[in-house]
Formats: C-alpha cells, sequence, structure tokens
C-alpha cells in the first residue's frame, strides 16, 4: 500500500447503505449513504459491504487493492447477533462446523468458524430503530467470527438454524474494532495502523 493512501474506519449506523452515493437518482432519495455522516475526499471507497439493517465497523480507503485484501486473505471479521429464540447448543455446534446457505441460486457451505454465546447483552449504543422486547421470547446474542464474507452471510447461517437475527453487528475486523465509537463516527487511521491491524506485509 502506498503511504499517501487515506483510510478511516466507520462506525456505520442501522439504516444506511454501504455506499457513499448512488448513481440512480430514484434510490438516492430514498435511501441513506455514508457520504451524509462525513465529507470523504474524492476516490474513498468502502472495503466490502455490510447490509442497509446491519451496523457496526466499516473500512473505508483511497486503495483499491485493500479490498481485495481484506476479502480473499483470510482476515477474521467478529459479529454481535441478536436472535430470535433461546438458540440451543446443537444449532451454535452447527454454526461452528459449516452450515449450507443459498448464495447466486445454489448451495454454499459455509467455512467452520468460531461461535460463542454472551453471557449477557454486549456493551452497545441503542438502535435507531427498537428491537422487540423479551416479552415476546427470548433473544440472545453470540459472537461470530468468520474469515470470508458471502452476501448476508451471518444473516442466513443464523436462520439455517432456526434463530433468524433481529440485530447485527460488526465490532472488529482483523483487530480493528468500534470500542469507543458510537454510530456515525469516522476515525481517521494511518497506513502502518492499516497494515498492523489487518496483519498486512
Amino acid at each position: 500500500m502506498k503511504e499517501d493512501q487515506l483510510h478511516y474506519k466507520l462506525y456505520k449506523p442501522y439504516g444506511y447503505i454501504s455506499q457513499l452515493l448512488s448513481n440512480d437518482e430514484r434510490q438516492s432519495r430514498k435511501k441513506k449513504f455514508l457520504r451524509e455522516l462525513y465529507n470523504f475526499p474524492q476516490g474513498v471507497m468502502a472495503v466490502g459491504r455490510l447490509d442497509e439493517k446491519s451496523e457496526g465497523l466499516l473500512v473505508l480507503t483511497t486503495d483499491g487493492k485493500l479490498s481485495d485484501t481484506i476479502n480473499r486473505s483470510g482476515i477474521e471479521k467478529e459479529y454481535y447477533a441478536q436472535l430470535d429464540g433461546a438458540i440451543t447448543d446443537e444449532a451454535l455446534e452447527h454454526l461452528r462446523q459449516g452450515v449450507f446457505i443459498g448464495i447466486h441460486g445454489k448451495k454454499y457451505k459455509t467455512k467452520p468458524c468460531k461461535v460463542i454465546k454472551l453471557s449477557g447483552i454486549p456493551s452497545l449504543p441503542e438502535r435507531s430503530k427498537k428491537i422487540r422486547d423479551l416479552r415476546h421470547g427470548p433473544t440472545p446474542w453470540i459472537s461470530i467470527t468468520i474469515q470470508e464474507g458471502k452476501f448476508r452471510q451471518i444473516r442466513k447461517m443464523t436462520s439455517a438454524v432456526g434463530f433468524p437475527t433481529l440485530r447485527l453487528v460488526r465490532v472488529r475486523i482483523g483487530s480493528l474494532t468500534i470500542e469507543d465509537m458510537n454510530p456515525s463516527d469516522v476515525f481517521k487511521i494511518d497506513t502502518e495502523v492499516i497494515r498492523s491491524s489487518l496483519l498486512i506485509e
């Protein structure tokens, strides 16, 4: 990576598209884009995606090679997922071993991953749109760490074992985290931090 590249980490809020803007004027009027959160310089792009309803860590950069590095080199991405229903030990083990999900109309088995049931509610900012409460059944949280990134993968995985995701927050990429960040926060980070955090030579 060149030293003059620009890099940022963003806590993407709920309800935003993981793009700076849209070429579709009709979509631009209906959706919220990252450009509304910060005056990013020309040439900045989001690395990977979080779907509109997901929150958390998003890396942005002017370095076109960084996205491939993150997506292809097996860098860990950790998510906290709030689930609909009291997930069983059997379902947790299925997630760890890999489950079949649909990708582009075909069945795909996810790679083995780390899954831990959290003992309580993680310390996260409240979401702008409320989640249903415990009166309608348990909503436990799990930590799930993957080294791939298929479209809506975590949501598809938890649904595959019978416990749909109610809320999804990406908390870590490599050793970059959302610690001390709130939704919409943008921190500029230098190239050396990106290299060390993502173990890039």
